[in-house]
């Protein structure tokens, strides 16, 4: 498990007339699922792609259980970090078996042992090792891709998970399959996990805490129910219907339907 700290973090990118995150700084705790939620350009994913340095840092910090990422190789940082994006990614001449292993076989681990872990964690994503392992990424239904994409980010026990917008191209229901999935597999595995979102329902279904970002700024930082019980700014109890009972009782009902049936 990894703790993943954000210390006065500023980004600009070349030639931008504004950062694109400014002076953030919070902490993803160990086994901890927080989701940074807010509109497409408020610096979500930006802020993200600092962790695995995707991203450059004008200034701050961020650290993985105290270590300064800008001073960690960043081939070995990304290897040991699980990364999940929309697109899914999947190299597509490779069956999905070969997917899943290529950072372990980058590792060097034995071939009987990532045989084991292909299989093991194709269950934990809900796809039957017999019927998917050989499959190439051209015969995958949308949400089959994502399962394997999630199953690949895990596959060398990744001391951290990034998942930027990872479920948006699929269905409704689909999407709440891969939510009701990525709960329990960061429940069983207390994987240190960031998710972005711009969906609040989505949101609220998955955070253990919320990062409600706008402007490349952070509004606050909460538990789900405490952004209703005590929104920090006008923004935040704009973006999610606070003192709204209707919006309170959707959002938290899909929370406890998603939880109840990952018990």
């Amino acid at each position: 498990m990894s703790a993943i700290r954000f210390d006065e973090v500023t980004v600009r990118y070349p030639g931008a007339a504004r950062h694109a995150v400014e002076n953030v700084s919070f902490e993803c705790g160990n086994g901890e699922l927080v989701v940074l939620l807010g509109p497409s350009g408020c610096g979500k994913s930006t802020l993200l792609r600092t962790v695995n340095r995707l991203v450059p840092l004008e200034s701050g910090r961020v650290t993985i259980d105290g270590a300064d990422v800008n001073e960690l190789d960043p081939v070995e940082l990304r290897r040991d970090i699980g990364y999940v994006i929309q697109a899914v990614g999947l190299f597509a001449h490779m069956t999905v078996a070969q997917n899943v292993a290529i950072v372990p076989s980058l590792r060097g681990w034995p071939r009987d042992e990532i045989a084991r872990r292909i299989d093991e964690l194709l269950r934990m994503v809900g796809l039957d090792p017999a019927a998917y392992r050989d499959r190439r990424p051209s015969r995958l239904s949308g949400g089959e891709a994502q399962r394997v994409g999630v199953a690949r980010a895990l596959a060398a026990r990744p001391r951290a998970l990034l998942m930027d917008e990872p479920f948006g191209a699929v269905d409704a229901l689909v999407r709440t399959a891969l939510q009701r999935e990525l709960v329990r597999i960061v429940a069983e595995l207390q994987t240190t996990t960031l998710f972005v979102t711009h969906d609040v329902d989505e949101a609220f279904r998955l955070a253990d805490r919320i990062v409600v970002m706008s402007a490349g700024h952070v509004e606050q930082v909460a538990r789900p129910h405490e952004l209703f019980e005590r929104p920090a700014t006008a923004y935040v109890r704009d973006l999610v219907h606070a003192g709204d009972d209707v919006y309170r009782r959707y959002f938290m009902r899909g929370r406890e339907l998603l939880r109840g049936l990952t018990q």
